[in-house]
């Protein structure tokens, strides 16, 4: 397996979900499905809930699989719901309407929902939700414009977010990813550097510092910040995994295999089990 796959391969499946999901972006994934939600039907739908179902379709490219029928119907149900509540109900109605959307892996659904409930009443928590949903969303995008816009939208509520609350370092190092693909990179770095400078174990920061240091192939920082949350947390497979993976690419064959050899136990994750076999297989050539 080629080192872009596998990279591709495990950020896409392994992380997803996790406190160190990435972008696909970031390793230049282009393999997620397409596919597109079913709306409601045009003759239960009032006007304005018409062209909130018409903004919401416009606003995805990909969302995974198509719903069953009886998701369909609890979806239906909680839009109807947002779509029909009062004022005074409508920022619940659309938190519960974005966390299904979530829990069914839909996120360009769920980040347009956030987005509604955090206009609707611009809490810190309802903006680091909307800036949460869309940096899914933007994790997922395959078409490189709806990548970017979706960083956008990403960067927008975490700077609002980030404008009430100066120290929210999980939104700054998701934030700087963000800027990876963009035509100032170096502004997501000096970002990742702001939040270690702050809090010098933060495992997000240095996870994310990690994976860009493998991106450029200097595999001996990447390996640095991966020991660096393993001090703190040697529980962090993610982060022994591609300590792992770091190692084999500098050719350090006995502590490749020692270190890989413990994810094999730890982690359960059958994309991650899969890879190891892959890194394997290259240690023993």
């Amino acid at each position: 397996m080629k080192k872009s796959i596998l990279l591709s391969c495990v950020l896409a499946v392994a992380l997803v979900g996790t406190l160190f999901s990435l972008p696909k972006v970031v390793v230049n994934n282009k393999g997620k499905e397409v596919d597109k939600e079913k709306g409601q039907s045009a003759a239960t739908t009032t006007a304005p809930a018409a062209a909130a179902d018409a903004a919401e379709s416009s606003s995805k490219s990909h969302d995974g699989a198509a719903l069953t029928p009886d998701q369909q119907k609890v979806v239906d149900q909680l839009r109807s719901g947002f779509n029909q509540a009062g004022d005074k109900d409508k920022v619940a109605a659309g938190i519960k309407l974005s966390d299904e959307f979530a829990k069914l892996q839909k996120f360009d659904s769920a980040a347009f929902y956030a987005e509604k409930v955090a206009l609707l009443s611009p809490a810190v928590e309802n903006l680091m939700r909307a800036g949460d949903r869309y940096y899914e969303a933007y994790g997922f995008a395959v078409d490189e414009q709806k990548a970017k816009n979706l960083g956008i939208k990403t960067r927008e509520y975490y700077q609002k977010a980030i404008d009430q609350n100066p120290g929210l370092l999980t939104a700054k190092a998701n934030m700087a990813m963000t800027y990876v693909n963009t035509e100032n990179p170096m502004q997501g770095i000096l970002m990742l550097r702001e939040v270690i400078d702050a809090d010098p174990t933060n495992e997000l920061a240095l996870f994310n510092l990690g994976i860009l240091s493998m991106r450029s192939n200097q595999y001996s920082k990447a390996a640095d910040r991966f020991r660096q949350i393993l001090t703190n947390n040697p529980k962090n497979t993610k982060a022994k995994f591609y300590l792992g993976l770091s190692l084999v690419e500098l050719g350090d064959k006995e502590q490749a295999s020692k270190v890989l050899s413990e994810v094999k136990k730890e982690e359960k994750d059958p994309v991650i089990q899969q890879a190891i076999g892959e890194l394997e297989g290259r240690l023993s050539n």
